[in-house]
């Protein structure tokens, strides 16, 4: 495994954040601008490249502690 195994992992950096305005609009943000994280556990469940960008959210939001 490389060592920037996040910035190979991240090939278009604000498609999850355009799909969330398309689907949900400014309700699916919060006033900082993130994704509520409601959101991104109901869109990890999904299949396809939208669950895989929502999963590894959820995973950056973790290391951000």
């Amino acid at each position: 495994m490389t060592k920037k195994w996040i910035q190979h992992a991240i090939k278009r950096k604000d498609a999850l954040r355009e799909y969330v305005r398309r689907k949900y609009g400014e309700k699916g943000f919060t006033e900082r601008g993130t994704i509520k994280i409601e959101v991104l556990r109901e869109l990890s469940k999904k299949k396809g490249k939208v669950g895989q960008r929502a999963r590894l959210a959820l995973t950056l939001r973790k290391l951000r502690r």
